[in-house]
């Protein structure tokens, strides 16, 4: 059984996969201080919810955007599970060649997305991923990753508006009632919503303008079934693409091995 972690800013979503299919998954809160034997214990309580031990993993991967948790978690693996746990990044196999002026400047969890769309949907194509920030990724016909587009995220820019402004309060996000907010509630769901709707259709548009018409869009990320709905350009979503992707980068390694 292969466990696939991906560490990002906010949540930290791990899976399991038998072969091609992916059995369980779970998220957590990512806590930049935790140490190897804090996630090991924390990894065992959540397989023994379904049953299963250390034991029962015998390959890992992951990717992390929190630069500490990497090395953490590979640590994890090596006292806990008994193997390495490779960590993606520079010197690993994926498959894709990286267009930019830095390699090394590219998030992992942006390239695994990256390999998992072309391998779902060909190419051309777009990532949207709405995390932490709201990423888009394009990849050309040929499997390379041209390079990207980094926004605020909904849950930040909503933090920065309550914050910023005294007399909003924080709210939770929603489906808006109307365009026209008959509330000051409604009135900050609705901008929320159909603005960021707006981007994502007007970046997507630019991109395609690049790209040609017929590159396909995929979204992800925790915020994509609040703003995806309204939005015209996404042709298909995957809250699942980043831990897809891990498995077949794994894959790609195990076979050039």
């Amino acid at each position: 059984m292969l466990l696939v972690v991906d560490v990002g800013n906010t949540q930290t979503h791990l899976g399991t996969f038998h072969g091609e299919e992916l059995g369980e998954h779970w998220r957590f809160a990512t806590v930049r201080e935790s140490t190897a034997d804090e996630l090991g214990a924390a990894l065992r309580n959540l397989l023994a919810l379904r049953g299963m031990t250390f034991e029962d993993l015998d390959a890992s991967i992951v990717s992390s955007t929190v630069p500490q948790l990497g090395p953490e978690w590979s640590e994890m693996a090596t006292r806990y599970l008994g193997h390495h746990m490779p960590i993606v990044g520079p010197g690993i196999k994926t498959g894709m060649a990286i267009r930019l002026d830095n390699p090394r400047e590219l998030g992992a969890d942006r390239l695994v997305n990256a390999v998992a769309a072309h391998e779902r949907i060909g190419g051309p194509c777009i990532v949207v991923d709405f995390g932490t920030a709201i990423t888009y990724d394009a990849v050309s016909a040929g499997a390379e990753y041209l390079g990207g587009i980094i926004a605020p995220g909904v849950e930040i820019s909503m933090e920065a508006l309550t914050e910023r402004a005294a007399a909003l309060p924080r709210i939770d996000l929603g489906e808006p009632r109307s365009l026209i907010g008959h509330s000051t509630v409604d009135a900050i769901r609705s901008g929320v919503i159909f603005g960021f709707a707006g981007q994502v259709d007007g970046i997507v548009a630019r991109l395609r303008g690049e790209l040609g018409e017929q590159a396909r869009t995929i979204a992800t990320g925790g915020q994509a079934a609040q703003i995806v709905p309204y939005c015209e350009s996404i042709d298909e979503v995957d809250d699942l693409l980043t831990l897809t992707g891990l498995r077949l980068i794994h894959e790609r390694n195990s076979q050039a091995s």
